[in-house]
């Protein structure tokens, strides 16, 4: 039961509003700092973020990581934590090719599994926790 609540998509409640600027989105979701250890388990995990489908990242623990899109290693330095927070909110927006899911979006998406319409991915703070975990990968 653990496992299936863990893959489901997160609760149905109404999006955070941001804006973007350039290619970020500078506001937080939540206006506080988000949860680096909640974050490396959600990209770690194969049934929440599915981050290792694509992504290869520092952990070991997680066999055959991904190589479609680029590492973790280094995207805390690579982009900032706006840049980041627009790639996991929408990825589209910056590249439409992208087979990025959007994390944080729920309308204009085709395609869309049942359990997942109308709902995010990832909830506001989920989203947050992650940044917080990809600054970390200096």
């Amino acid at each position: 039961m653990l496992t299936l609540a863990a893959s489901m998509p997160a609760a149905a409640q109404p999006l955070v509003s941001y804006e973007v600027v350039g290619d970020a989105i500078p506001q937080s979701l939540t206006g506080v700092p988000g949860d680096a250890a909640r974050g490396r388990a959600i990209v770690a995990s194969r049934q929440k973020g599915l981050c290792l489908l694509c992504h290869s990242g520092p952990i070991p623990e997680e066999r055959f990581q991904g190589n479609l899109a680029p590492p973790l290693d280094g995207a805390g330095s690579r982009w900032s934590e706006g840049q980041l927070r627009l790639r996991l909110v929408d990825s589209k927006r910056l590249n439409p090719a992208s087979i990025m899911p959007a994390y944080y979006k729920i309308d204009g998406l085709q395609r869309v599994g049942a359990a997942w319409q109308g709902k995010p991915v990832l909830s506001a703070e989920e989203i947050e926790d992650v940044i917080a975990y990809l600054k970390t990968l200096r």
